[in-house]
């Protein structure tokens, strides 16, 4: 006998109940409320043994992830090549698959295949955010008006370009890089300021060791010009003893250009500048106070 709401009942019968009204497909609420039984431990009992109907059964979106970790635990996997399979924690793993016997021990070469995969993956993934992060910065961009390409060509120069020292008083634009970019983005701030191509001079530096054929048609294409019109090139010294990175088929040295009769427009780059620095600074004191 069983007390329920201060009454006994049989308890096999109220059990025989439960089950025929589980078999019906009810779930655990309907069977309480049609046998009036308040009692959880109580109903457990009464259900024990009796799978719950499926359509009471909340869908799991790691069941599929489970039993792939239990196949592929089966196959020999370790939780290491089953994390790298799936993608998934290591906890989760353990908890699925450790009813399951163990792998054979990895030997160290495989330990370490294990290791290199995982971190190919690592950096496949950082390489990915990465791209993923720089086109969306460049789509922010936009276009470009004229002003904003003064103001980046000042900048640009007074960074990168040739400037007057007081132990070498040369008054006159010269700009050299290896990156093309930057190559194009002087040339079209040149452009801007109605600076002629017929007043450039041009002229590639590269290590005497490298392709300087290769590299003087290269930076031909990048100027748009025919290689003949490049003046000689400087060559670097090679020097046995340094441990240089710039080489290979990528490796194309650095393009100089040099702006003829520009002695006027380097003292205006030379105050634009200084304007550019005035204005930015009066700016952040101004939001500082």
């Amino acid at each position: 006998m069983t007390a329920l709401n201060g009454k006994y009942t049989d308890f096999e019968a109220l059990r025989e109940q439960a089950v025929a009204l589980r078999r019906e497909g009810l779930s655990r609420r309907q069977i309480r409320d049609r046998i009036q039984v308040d009692n959880n431990d109580i109903l457990n009992r009464l259900l024990d043994g009796e799978p719950a109907p499926e359509w009471t059964k909340r869908p799991n979106a790691k069941d599929d992830l489970r039993d792939r970790a239990r196949e592929l635990r089966l196959q020999g996997l370790t939780y290491d090549q089953i994390q790298l399979e799936l993608g998934c924690s290591k906890s989760s793993i353990s908890l699925w698959v450790r009813d399951l016997p163990k792998p054979p021990k990895r030997t160290r070469e495989e330990a370490s295949a294990i290791a290199r995969r995982g971190w190919e993956a690592t950096l496949q993934r950082r390489e990915q955010e990465r791209q993923q992060t720089k086109r969306a910065a460049a789509e922010s961009i936009g276009t470009m008006s004229d002003r904003e390409l003064f103001l980046l060509g000042v900048g640009l120069y007074w960074a990168e370009g040739g400037k007057s020292k007081p132990h070498n008083p040369q008054e006159r634009l010269t700009f050299i890089n290896s990156d093309r970019h930057m190559i194009g983005v002087f040339l079209a701030w040149l452009d801007l300021l109605d600076v002629g191509r017929d007043r450039l001079r041009y002229h590639v530096h590269i290590h005497e060791t490298a392709d300087v054929p290769g590299a003087e048609q290269y930076w031909a294409q990048v100027i748009d010009t025919n290689p003949s019109r490049l003046s000689k090139t400087t060559l670097k010294r090679h020097n046995p003893k340094t441990n240089r990175h710039n080489v290979g088929e990528g490796y194309h040295g650095c393009l100089s250009i040099r702006v003829l009769q520009s002695a006027d427009l380097y003292r205006r780059v030379e105050g634009w500048w200084c304007g550019i620095v005035g204005a930015a600074l009066s700016s952040d004191q101004e939001k500082r106070t």
